[in-house]
């Protein structure tokens, strides 16, 4: 069945359906990565988002029980150049366009992606809808319609949960978390325990945390400032702080450094950072609307903000991640764990670690 997808500008682009037969509007975001299909559209950062992949192929692999970010996805649909259709005969293996029904995700492929990422390539954010038709009403549908904004409140858990293990307990603010990360704090053999994002401070401190994370998640700084800004005041200083996308945009916000948004947001592999007075490059995966603009903050012993390390974009120059020794803060802009992505950032997991033991 023929389907379109179209813009708020008046484009449109035909393709063939695959996936769930309904109606979706989004944000469109272009995923860069060559591989982690599965991975970027289970990441709740991409959570309201139609994702574009440049990817020629995908569904090769099918869909796992290893890499799920979340089990229940929240993207709005996927649109690609061409599915595979035939994968392993092996029972551990979904079919993408099974899974996507079951998830009731609108798909769309035989639309030239390089070509829409392209035309694009200049827009920090644009309306898309999946549709049956392209026709006036449908742009007009389109236009009227305004995108929800503290999507963290719908994807955050509800309720606290544990990641049981031996060593430190750490306290992990869920504002869309990654269970890619979740993994690598417990191979470090952290006693994990996930609490909603509107979680207020004694229910932290009941819970006698050794580190906190802010963890990644959809949306900017302004859409959870309220929220955590009594965390902030509680354990900034205190308690070893972890910040990671979203959770470094809030720190940045918190400690008033200015957040600059990019021309078109981050959303894939292959980011390059480089670590201040090094010639250490690592290549990184982000998900993330914002940088920040670092020239602003003092950096002074009196009352500014000391940075002991500082990473930055590579080609905007923006920083992009920064650790406070005498605070015991990191803050990353990049996903240490990838999933997708490559695995240069690991070491942030190992320092955050090495904060605690402390």
């Amino acid at each position: 069945m023929k389907r379109y997808l179209i813009l708020e500008d008046g484009t449109s682009f035909a393709g063939e359906s695959f996936g769930a037969e309904t109606i979706s509007t989004g944000e469109l975001a272009v995923q860069t990565s060559n591989f982690g299909y599965q991975e970027a559209l289970t990441d709740p950062t991409n959570a309201g988002k139609i994702l574009v992949f440049t990817t020629p192929v995908i569904g090769t692999t099918g869909i796992n029980s290893i890499d799920y970010e979340a089990i229940d996805p929240n993207v709005r649909g996927i649109i690609c150049n061409e599915i595979a259709t035939h994968i392993s005969d092996s029972p551990n293996f979904q079919e993408l366009d099974y899974f996507l029904k079951e998830k009731k995700i609108p798909a769309i492929y035989g639309v030239d992606t390089r070509a829409l990422a392209h035309k694009i390539s200049n827009q920090s954010k644009i309306k898309a809808s999946i549709m049956d038709t392209n026709d006036e009403h449908a742009f007009d549908q389109i236009r009227a319609l305004v995108l929800p904004k503290n999507k963290t409140a719908t994807i955050s858990t509800s309720n606290s949960y544990a990641a049981p293990n031996i060593g430190k307990t750490i306290a992990v603010v869920d504002l869309g978390l990654k269970h890619s990360m979740l993994r690598e704090l417990s191979l470090r053999k952290a006693n994990i325990i996930v609490v909603p994002f509107n979680s207020k401070p004694q229910d932290i401190l009941n819970l006698k945390p050794d580190g906190l994370v802010i963890s990644n998640g959809p949306g900017t700084a302004a859409e959870v400032k309220k929220g955590l800004a009594p965390l902030f005041d509680e354990f900034y200083g205190k308690l070893p702080i972890l910040g990671i996308g979203l959770g470094f945009l809030a720190i940045c916000d918190y400690l008033d450094i200015e957040l600059i948004d990019l021309p078109k947001p981050f959303n894939g592999v292959n980011y390059p950072v480089i670590l201040q007075n090094s010639n250490t490059i690592w290549q990184t995966a982000m998900n993330i609307p914002q940088l920040a603009l670092s020239e602003n903050v003092a950096l002074s012993e009196n009352g500014g903000i000391n940075f002991t390390e500082t990473y930055y974009d590579l080609h905007s120059d923006l920083l992009a991640g920064f650790y406070l020794k005498d605070k015991e803060v990191l803050a990353t802009a990049f996903n240490p764990e990838g999933a997708p992505g490559s695995f240069d950032g690991l070491r942030i997991f190992d320092q955050f670690m090495q904060l605690m033991e402390k």
